[in-house]
């Protein structure tokens, strides 16, 4: 029996429901490009988790992507090899888009990986035991993951919000592990600003007193005024242009990579994520994840209010910013998540 271009549309619709499309459908949604490099500052932090997880699972291999992933110190080196061409997507933080835009530069994030900064300032319980105002942290050391990086624009926020300026303090790069509880431990700085598992790990040992906190949502909430994106997949708007389907296919796994470290728990996560990852503490691997469980998006959604949220504290901190000449629209989208999410209603753990 011959079948009719109604018959078609009709098996194609119920193919895609059931999730196995016809050969002229999966035609249409064939990759651009499958083979994808993302550039990542510190890969083995908490911020970061749902790359990983995404990169373990094989949630990338299942959407038909090769990935390549590139380490680097800290979140400003990782933008640079996408602005440099060496790479095609930042995984970084959120308010880079908007910097990018200041200069120019159109990158626009298509998935959250945290719905929290979770990143927090501490200060060194050898070298600023008497702290006892943010006015004591004038002249002194502070690490920070790389400097231009989300940590140091952590600092600098902090600092505006309490009357100093950047430059009232010294801005030392000291990555995003081992080397960073190194620097604390060995009295090279006197405050860090970075993110778990380093902040469990030294808090743990009680080498840090934590000054300001942003791994919850509550703590997020009072620090910024309103919701922060942070963690996310940033790329330029000219490869989301040119491959969609591509763009789609990465999204779709970080989604899913999003809802499994939910649906898991901090204790599968740990025997997940390799084992480097866990500074040899692993019960304080676990404990920091939990910390950041609900700074970690569900779903990979950006909400609402966030980039207005994260344009008001740039703005805050650097009076070379223009925000009135940022047009937020352009920064991000919820287009491919959303799709992203009716495809993947839930995931098996």
């Amino acid at each position: 029996m011959s079948m009719t271009r109604r018959h078609l549309l009709k098996l194609a619709a119920s193919a895609s429901a059931l999730g196995v499309a016809p050969s002229f459908v999966r035609a249409q949604q064939k990759l651009e490009k499958p083979k994808v490099h993302i550039a990542v500052g510190g890969k083995s932090l908490t911020y970061y988790l749902p790359l990983t997880i995404a990169e373990r699972n094989g949630f990338f291999k299942d959407e038909g992507l090769d990935i390549t992933i590139s380490d680097f110190a800290g979140g400003s080196k990782a933008l640079q090899a996408v602005v440099g061409g060496s790479a095609d997507v930042v995984s970084g933080a959120f308010e880079h888009t908007i910097n990018l835009q200041s200069k120019g530069q159109f990158f626009r994030c298509v998935v959250l990986q945290g719905r929290a900064p979770m990143i927090a300032i501490g200060v060194s319980s050898k070298t600023l035991a008497g702290y006892k105002t943010p006015a004591d942290l004038k002249g002194k050391k502070i690490g920070v993951t790389a400097p231009g990086s989300s940590t140091n624009m952590m600092v600098n926020f902090f600092l505006a919000k309490h009357g100093l300026k950047a430059s009232d303090v010294s801005i030392i790069g000291v990555g995003a592990g081992a080397g960073a509880v190194t620097a604390v431990r060995s009295g090279q700085i006197d405050g860090i600003s970075n993110l778990d598992p380093v902040l469990s790990l030294l808090q743990a040992a009680d080498e840090i007193r934590i000054i300001s906190d942003t791994r919850t949502l509550k703590d997020t909430i009072e620090i910024f005024g309103g919701n922060m994106p942070s963690g996310c997949l940033y790329l330029p708007q000219a490869f989301i242009d040119a491959n969609p389907n591509t763009t789609q296919a990465l999204v779709n796994a970080m989604v899913r990579a999003d809802k499994w470290i939910q649906k898991a728990g901090p204790e599968k996560v740990t025997t997940t994520v390799p084992e480097a990852y866990l500074l040899g503490e692993p019960k304080v691997y676990t404990l920091s994840v939990s910390k950041c469980m609900e700074g970690l998006s569900p779903n990979g959604m950006i909400p609402e209010d966030g980039p207005a949220t994260a344009l008001k504290a740039l703005a805050a901190y650097d009076p070379k910013l223009n925000a009135a000449s940022i047009d937020l629209a352009k920064v991000w989208t919820n287009d491919f998540a959303a799709r992203a999410n009716a495809k993947y209603p839930d995931v098996n753990v």
